[in-house]
């Protein structure tokens, strides 16, 4: 049952943890962290990752130097994930369509969705900038995934081998902040 079929049928739709997410990126065999500060992610996620010794956590200023780091450590053989929220997303789209769709690379990304109604779709979102989001990933043919309800969380590291397999990016949406 999605989420939104839950909330339709009135049953209570749990949070996400944030130490399920850290162990699925570890599953992942993710390295490197790479992240602007996200306020969706912030207490839940980011936190508890700048404790952590692995994997190490990057921080940088600008969301398109993430997709460069990243892109550099794929060629390295070591894996990166990019945690950003949308603003961040769209405002290095380019970097994106040019190192990660042009080049084949498997830029993986943690995308928290701000502002987003808990168990709504992003597609039906009040808010233009997360209603966007998929459309806009699927015009560029990168592979997403949505991350909203505990259930959601054993996508992320068969989606980050995927990526890196096929050697292509991926978006895993966080729908709610993890706690």
């Amino acid at each position: 049952m999605s989420v939104s079929e839950g909330v339709a049928a009135g049953q209570k739709v749990e949070g996400l943890s944030g130490q399920s997410i850290i162990q699925q990126i570890k599953a992942g065999r993710i390295d490197f962290v790479v992240s602007v500060p996200d306020i969706t992610t912030s207490e839940g996620l980011l936190r508890p990752l700048a404790q952590e010794s692995e994997p190490r956590l990057i921080r940088v200023c600008k969301e398109d130097e993430g997709v460069g780091i990243c892109a550099g450590r794929s060629y390295c053989g070591r894996r990166a994930l990019l945690l950003i929220q949308q603003t961040g997303l769209f405002d290095s789209i380019n970097a994106i369509r040019g190192v990660a769709v042009e080049y084949g690379l498997p830029i993986c990304m943690m995308v928290g969705l701000l502002e987003k109604e808990p168990g709504v779709p992003p597609r039906q979102s009040k808010r233009y900038g997360v209603r966007i989001v998929e459309p806009v990933l699927e015009a560029m043919g990168i592979a997403y995934h949505e991350i909203e309800a505990q259930g959601d969380i054993e996508k992320i590291a068969p989606a980050i081998d995927t990526a890196y397999a096929e050697m292509r990016p991926v978006v895993l949406l966080i729908g709610r902040r993890p706690s």
